[in-house]
């Protein structure tokens, strides 16, 4: 048996299907992401996560300049009527 031989059955078995995973009856839901994301550490992490998506949301729709729609726009005042 070669080394090339023994490193490719390691590969081949650390690759293998593992059958056992697909009848897993715990799924992950909703009630699990909750009760993860209120415990402290995880909590501040996410507060500060929203607050800096909102800021940079914010930032980003302050920053963009209005389309200028033509006609729209009142008449001159120095337009003389007749």
């Amino acid at each position: 048996m070669t080394l090339g031989s023994t490193f490719c059955a390691f590969l081949r078995g650390g690759f293998a299907q593992k059958h056992g995973m697909e009848n897993d009856s715990k799924k992950p839901d909703d009630k699990n992401f909750l009760q993860w994301a209120i415990t402290p550490p995880q909590s501040y992490a996410l507060y500060l996560g929203a607050l800096i998506l909102i800021f940079v949301g914010s930032f980003y729709a302050g920053t963009m300049k209005p389309k200028n729609a033509v006609g729209l726009t009142p008449p001159a005042a120095a337009v003389p009527h007749k």
